[in-house]
C-alpha cells in the first residue's frame, strides 16, 4: 500500500471524506502497522486473539500525516474521536471524567517501527479537582486517586504544556524529604495532595496557564502532542540512528486506563517470552509492586524478576505464563509484553516483537526452526549483518589483571572502555574531540539520546533489563549494564563512588562488560571474539568446546550460503589476507591492489623508474621490478588456488610513491646548509614538483599511466602471465584477472588490451602453456558508466569502484568532505547515511544498474562485480543483488557479513519485518 493512503485507497487530506482515521481495537490485526502503527495492530491482534486487553480505539498515521503536512487536524477527526469515545463510553458504563466515577484513559504514541521512550505517553487522562475525588470513593483509596492525579499533571505538564520535567521531579524530592521517606510509595493521601497543589503551580507559572480541567481538553491536546511528538528531536536523532523513514507518522492509541498503583496487590511488569540478552527460554522480566507502567520503563525504582510473581501473585502469573505462549507461537518470535495487574485482575497492555541482542537473535533465529515455527528462509530475516558485525567485535580477556569493583545487570553484551562522563552534553562533546567515553547515569531518559549514541556503552545505577537504557541500548547494538545498585552515582558532581569508598572522577577511564554485567576500573584488555575464531578455523562448531553461540552462527551461515545467488570475493593484496580471506569464506579476489605491491623496501625501485631520464633507465627499472611483482603474483596464486584472482594493474598518482614535499624540502636545505652531497634527494624533490597535480585523484592515474608510462603495465601484465604459466607447471589452478583502473572511454581500454594481448601470447609461447586470462575493467568514472555498452565490446568483465564512482557522480573528495561538512549533512537529514557507507541508490546506483544492462545487452555472458567497501555494506549487498552482479568484493573481516546479506537478499520477503 502507498505510504500515502489509507486502507480505501484515498488521498488523505484535511477535508477528505469517506476516510476512516479512527479504530475500534476490535477493527485492527498485526497487518496494519503502516496503518495503525505497531502498538495499534498488536493491541488490535491481542484483542482478535481474545487476550485481556483494556478497551480503546487508535487513531491512525494518516490523520497524523495530515496533521503534519497541513498544520491541522482533518476535519472528520474530531468527530471520528467523539463517536469512538461515546462507544468506549457505554462499554465501560462511565463518562471520560465524570466526577462521581470517571472513565480515565491514556494517550500514547505508536510509530510502524518501535522507537522506545521517543515520543510522547499520556497516563490518567480524565482526572480533575472534581473527578479525583469520585475516583478516590470508587477505589476506596484516596492515595492511589491523589498519586493518579500528581502522575497525570506531570506528565501532561512536561509533555503538552512543555514544563521542565526536573522541576516536577525536584518538588517530588522536596515533598520526601519533608516526610523523611526515601521512596514515593511512603508518601500519603495528604502528601500528595499538597504536591498536586504543588505541581499545578509549577504549570500555571512555567505554561502560563493552568491545568486543563476539562477531560476532553485534556484528551485533544495530548493527540496533538503525541502527533508533533514524530518530529520531535529525540524522535529525529533516533530515527536517523536506525534509518527509519521520516515521513510515516505515528499513530495515537486511547487506552481505557487499568491500574496498578491500587496497593500490593496490584503493579505492573515487562516480560520477554526468551531473554533479549541471550535467547535462552525462560522467565524473563521485571515486575513492580504498586505502581504505573512508566515506572518499570524509567527505571526510577528497582524492580523484581518476573519470576518473583509467583509467589506474589500465581494465579496472575500462571495465566501470564499461558499468554506469553500464546503470544510467543501466534508471532513466530520473541514477543516484548506490557501488562498491568489491577486487583489480582491481569490486563494486557502491549505486544511488540522484541528487540534483542546480536546473539540472541541468532540463537533465537535457530530454536524457532528446531521448533518447527519457521523455516530457513524466515531465519535468515530473523538476524542481520550488522548483528554478525557485532558477534566479531572483541571481548574483554577473563585472564587479564582487573579490578572489578561492581556488577550490575546484564542488559547489551560487549567490551565497552572509556572515560567516564555524567551527562548526555559532555558525552556528545568529548566523543567529537575523539574521546572515547562511557555515560554513567542514576537512569536514562528519552532526553539522553544524543550521548548515548555518542558513548561506548552506558553503565547505570538503576534500572533492569526492561528499563529504558537496556531498550534503547539493546536497538542499538550499544554495551550497556544497569541497576549497578552498590555503585553511587553523583551526576550534580560528576563522580561515582564505588563499593571501598573508591571515587570516580569524570574523565576517569572505566571498564564495562554487558555480557557479565562487570565493571571495573581502567582499560581492561581485549581478546578475539569466538565468532572470529570460528571463522578463522580455530573454532568448530559441534565440537566440544564450541559454544551454543558458535553454533547458531554456523547454521545460519550454513543456511546463507545455500539461499544465496551472489558470490564474495576479497579485496587482498598478498597471499596472507588472501589466506584470511579464504578462511572467512572468500570465493575469490575481486581486488588486488598491485600499488601495495610498491611500498616498503621496493619504494626504492619505484623511486628509479620515476627518476628515469632515458627509455633505457626506465627499461632496467622495469625490469628490476618485474620478478618481485612475478612473485607478489605466485604467492597470491597459489593461495587462492582454484579461484579468480582479479588484479588490478597500478592505480594511484606516481608522486603518492614519493617522499612527502616538505620533508624532501627540509632534507634538501638541511644538507645544503652543512654543504653535504643531496643531489639524489634533490632530483626527488625536483620530480615531485614536476608531477604535482592540484587535484590527483582526476590526473595522471589508472590506465592514463599506462599509456603515458611505456612499459609499466606491459610489465605488470607479463609479470601475472607468468604467474600463472608458474603455478600451470606446479600443476595448480590460478585463475587470474587483469583490470584496467580508470577507463573512461572504450579507445583506452583497447589500446591497453592489444598491448596486454600481445604480451599474454609472449608468455605463452616461452612457457608452452595456455593461459586464459580475462581482461576487464573498473567502471568509477560517470562516463565509463554512460558509455558502459561501447567499453562492454573490449571488455570480459565490469567491476564497479563505487567508492570513486560516488566520489565522481557527487563531485566529493572523500578525504576533504567527510570531515568539513558530512557531520551537518547528517544532522540536517540530507544524508540519512553517508553515500560512502551505504549506496547512493538514486545516484550512483542508477548509473551501476544502467551500466550493467548496458553492458550485458553488448555481452550477454559480460561478468559483473563491485569492489569498493559497498561490497561489505548490507544495504548495498542488497542492492547489488537486485541489479544482477555475479559478486561483491570487501575486505576480509566484512566477507561473513556480505555472506550473510547475499542470502538474505535472495530470500527477502516484503512480509518479513524485524526491525
Amino acid at each position: 500500500m502507498s505510504e500515502n493512503k489509507d486502507l480505501h485507497g484515498a488521498e488523505p487530506a484535511a477535508s477528505v471524506e469517506g476516510v476512516k482515521f479512527v479504530y475500534d481495537f476490535t477493527e485492527g490485526n498485526k497487518d496494519l502497522k503502516d496503518l495503525l502503527g505497531g502498538k495499534g495492530a498488536n493491541l488490535a491482534e491481542m484483542t482478535n486473539l481474545g487476550l485481556p486487553v483494556p478497551p480503546g480505539f487508535t487513531i491512525t498515521t494518516e490523520a497524523c500525516k495530515v496533521y503534519l503536512d497541513s498544520g491541522e487536524e482533518p476535519a472528520a477527526l474530531r468527530d471520528e474521536v467523539s463517536a469512538h469515545l461515546v462507544a468506549l463510553e457505554e462499554q465501560m458504563g462511565k463518562k471520560l471524567g465524570q466526577p462521581d466515577n470517571p472513565l480515565l484513559v491514556s494517550v500514547r504514541s505508536g510509530a510502524k517501527f518501535s522507537m522506545p521512550g521517543m515520543m510522547d505517553t499520556v497516563l490518567n487522562i480524565g482526572l480533575s479537582d472534581k473527578s479525583v475525588q469520585g475516583l478516590a470513593e470508587q477505589a476506596g483509596d484516596a492515595r492511589f486517586a491523589w498519586d493518579s492525579y500528581r502522575r497525570l499533571i506531570q506528565m501532561f505538564g512536561k509533555t503538552v504544556l512543555g514544563v521542565d520535567g526536573e522541576l516536577f521531579e525536584d518538588a517530588l524530592e522536596s515533598a520526601k524529604a519533608a516526610k523523611k521517606v526515601s521512596v514515593d510509595t511512603e508518601l500519603e493521601a495528604a502528601d500528595l495532595k499538597k504536591l498536586v497543589t504543588r505541581f499545578k503551580k509549577i504549570v500555571k507559572t512555567e505554561a502560563g496557564r493552568d491545568f486543563p480541567q476539562d477531560p476532553r481538553e485534556q484528551m485533544d491536546l495530548a493527540i496533538k502532542a503525541v502527533f508533533d511528538s514524530w518530529n520531535g528531536d529525540r524522535a529525529k536523532l533516533y530515527r536517523r540512528q536506525e534509518r527509519i523513514p521520516g515521513d510515516l507518522g505515528t499513530a495515537v492509541n486511547v487506552c481505557s486506563m487499568v491500574f496498578g498503583n491500587l496497593g500490593p496487590d496490584s503493579g505492573t511488569g515487562v516480560a520477554f517470552t526468551r531473554d533479549p540478552a541471550s535467547g535462552h527460554q525462560g522467565v524473563y522480566g521485571d515486575y513492580l509492586q504498586n505502581a504505573q507502567g512508566e515506572d518499570v520503563v524509567a527505571g526510577i525504582r528497582n524492580t523484581v524478576p518476573l519470576a518473583e510473581l509467583e509467589q506474589i501473585d500465581k494465579k496472575s502469573y500462571d495465566q501470564l505464563m499461558q499468554i506469553m505462549e500464546t503470544l510467543e507461537n501466534h508471532y513466530k518470535d520473541l514477543c516484548d509484553i506490557e501488562f498491568t495487574i489491577e486487583r489480582g485482575q491481569l490486563w494486557m497492555l502491549q505486544t511488540r516483537v522484541g528487540k534483542r541482542t546480536a546473539g540472541a537473535a541468532f540463537r533465537i533465529a535457530t530454536q524457532l526452526v528446531d521448533q518447527g515455527l519457521i523455516d530457513e528462509t524466515e531465519a535468515l530475516q530473523r538476524v542481520t549483518g550488522a548483528q554478525l558485525a557485532q558477534l566479531m567485535f572483541p571481548r574483554f580477556d577473563e585472564d587479564a589483571k582487573v579490578e572489578k569493583v561492581g556488577r550490575g545487570i546484564a542488559a547489551s553484551p560487549g567490551a565497552a572502555v572509556g572515560k567516564a562522563v555524567f551527562d548526555s552534553y559532555t558525552a556528545v562533546k568529548w566523543s567529537r574531540s575523539g574521546e572515547k567515553v562511557i555515560l554513567v547515569r542514576r537512569e536514562t531518559n528519552p532526553d539522553d539520546l544524543d550521548g548515548m549514541i555518542a558513548a561506548e556503552g552506558i553503565l547505570t545505577s538503576r534500572g533492569g533489563k526492561t528499563s529504558h537504557a537496556a531498550v534503547v541500548a539493546r536497538g542499538m547494538g550499544k554495551t550497556c549494564v544497569c541497576g549497578a545498585e552498590e555503585l553511587e552515582v553523583d551526576t550534580k558532581r560528576r563522580r561515582m563512588t564505588v563499593p571501598g569508598g573508591h571515587v570516580v572522577e569524570e574523565g576517569d577511564v572505566i571498564s564495562i562488560d554487558g555480557s557479565s554485567g562487570k565493571v571495573y576500573l581502567g582499560e581492561v584488555p581485549v581478546v578475539p571474539s569466538p565468532v572470529v575464531e570460528y571463522f578463522e578455523g580455530r573454532m568448530h562448531a559441534g565440537a566440544d568446546d564450541a559454544d551454543e553461540l558458535v553454533e547458531a552462527v554456523h547454521r545460519i551461515m550454513a543456511f546463507a550460503d545455500r539461499k544465496r545467488r551472489l558470490r564474495v570475493r576479497a579485496n587482498a593484496d598478498n597471499a596472507e589476507d588472501a589466506l584470511r580471506a579464504r578462511r572467512f569464506g572468500a570465493q575469490g579476489i575481486g581486488l588486488c591492489r598491485t600499488e601495495h605491491m610498491f611500498l616498503g623496501d621496493r619504494r626504492e625501485q619505484v623511486e628509479r623508474l620515476i627518476l628515469a631520464d632515458t627509455q633505457e633507465e626506465r627499461e632496467e627499472s622495469l625490469k628490476q621490478l618485474l620478478p618481485l611483482q612475478k612473485k607478489d603474483f605466485v604467492e597470491l596464486f597459489e593461495a587462492m588456488d582454484g579461484l579468480p584472482v582479479t588484479v588490478r594493474l597500478l592505480d594511484p598518482p606516481l608522486h603518492e610513491f614519493l617522499p612527502d614535499i616538505t620533508e624532501l624540502s627540509v632534507r634538501v636545505a638541511l644538507a645544503e646548509s652543512r654543504q653535504e652531497s643531496h643531489e639524489n634527494d634533490l632530483r626527488l624533490l625536483q620530480a615531485v614538483h614536476r608531477l604535482h597535480e592540484q587535484n590527483p585523484m582526476l590526473g595522471l592515474r589508472g590506465v592514463r599511466l599506462g599509456l603515458v608510462i611505456p612499459g609499466l603495465f606491459t610489465m605488470q601484465v607479463r609479470a601475472i602471465a607468468e604467474a600463472a604459466a608458474e603455478r600451470r607447471n606446479a600443476k595448480g589452478d590460478p585463475r587470474a584477472e587483469i583490470m584496467i583502473p580508470l577507463v573512461g572511454t572504450v579507445q583506452e581500454l583497447e589500446i591497453v588490451r592489444e598491448e596486454a594481448d600481445q604480451v599474454i601470447a609472449e608468455v605463452e609461447a616461452a612457457t608452452g602453456v595456455e593461459l586464459k586470462l580475462a581482461i576487464g575493467t573498473m567502471i568509477e568514472l560517470p562516463r565509463a558508466a554512460l558509455t558502459a555498452g561501447q567499453i562492454a565490446e573490449a571488455a570480459e568483465f565490469f567491476s564497479f569502484g563505487t567508492n570513486d564512482l560516488t566520489q565522481t557522480v557527487w563531485g566529493f573528495s572523500r578525504d576533504d568532505v567527510e570531515a568539513s561538512f558530512f557531520t551537518a549533512y547528517l544532522e540536517k537529514g540530507i544524508f540519512g547515511v553517508s553515500p560512502f557507507e551505504t549506496i547512493d541508490r538514486d545516484g550512483v546506483g542508477s548509473l551501476v544498474k544502467s551500466a550493467a544492462e548496458a553492458g550485458r545487452r553488448t555481452r550477454p555472458d559480460l561478468k559483473l562485480g563491485v569492489c569498493g567497501e559497498h561490497g561489505g555494506d548490507p544495504e548495498s549487498v542488497h542492492f547489488f543483488h537486485e541489479v544482477g552482479l555475479d559478486y561483491v568484493s570487501c575486505s576480509p573481516f566484512r566477507i561473513p557479513v556480505a555472506r550473510l546479506e547475499a542470502g538474505r537478499a535472495a530470500t527477502q520477503s516484503t512480509g518479513s519485518d524485524h526491525r
